[in-house]
């Protein structure tokens, strides 16, 4: 939490209130990750006590649900109870996920476009989007990291190739939101026009796809429509089996 609040009390001290009040909005939906996590909690028979609320009130949620990890897994040697432990895993990557697109995506755009447009040499703005930006690639690795585990047969990926793959994300999206910013930064509003078609297209062509992760009519429009928003952004595979083909289509229309 430390990239946003440094931003918050940077903002606060030098009386920029409407930077301000933006910084704050960005934390704002970051807690539809500590509300699903509480949901998840009753869902596997443990009634949230007010303790819990207070962690999840204050967005400790996802680092409670790491500690019971590395403590089941310590207690179980890593093997004994390997099926829960990876569950419990999977539960935690997906959140992160859920949060740091919801929260810390929308707080990188906000302080790379200060740090651009209006404080060049602001070295607070500056630190903090290079956070969110790390911590955004790094939920989107631990999630293709947890994906590749699910897989039968797979074991878990060496320490070089997470870390390759981190570089790999972390240059992506950096690219990404920079030439967005700097859009921004000439044309004004005509950037969400842009990011607009853009959605528009990935929205289409993940309908197109039939994905059935979500089996509602309602639901299954919403999905596509939020993963098509991701898109603009990243490509994250919702679909099971070889993405190769997918990959491929997907960077040959963004780039």
């Amino acid at each position: 939490r430390s990239p946003g609040l440094c931003a918050i009390i940077h903002y606060l001290v030098r009386g920029q209130l409407g930077w301000l009040g933006l910084t704050i909005a960005c934390v704002v939906p970051g807690y539809a990750a500590q509300f699903l996590s509480i949901l998840w909690f009753k869902a596997d028979g443990h009634p949230p006590s007010c303790w819990l609320l207070v962690i999840h009130l204050l967005q400790l949620g996802l680092w409670k649900r790491y500690w019971d990890v590395l403590r089941m897994a310590a207690k179980t040697g890593g093997s004994a109870c390997a099926g829960e432990v990876l569950t419990q895993h999977g539960d935690v990557s997906v959140l992160q996920l859920l949060e740091a697109l919801l929260q810390t995506l929308p707080h990188l755009l906000l302080q790379a476009y200060v740090v651009v447009a209006v404080e060049p040499a602001g070295l607070v703005p500056g630190v903090s989007a290079g956070l969110s930006l790390l911590s955004l690639a790094w939920a989107l690795v631990s999630y293709s990291r947890f994906s590749c585990l699910l897989k039968p047969g797979h074991l878990c990926p060496p320490a070089a190739a997470i870390l390759c793959l981190l570089l790999w994300r972390t240059g992506m999206l950096g690219t990404r939101v920079l030439a967005l910013v700097l859009f921004a930064r000439l044309y004004s509003f005509w950037v969400f026009a842009v990011a607009g078609v853009h959605w528009l297209l990935m929205a289409f062509w993940l309908v197109a796809q039939q994905t059935d992760i979500v089996s509602q009519a309602c639901r299954w429009r919403l999905f596509n429509c939020l993963v098509g928003a991701v898109y603009i952004f990243c490509y994250v595979n919702v679909r099971p089996g070889p993405s190769k083909n997918r990959v491929a289509v997907f960077y040959a229309v963004s780039t």
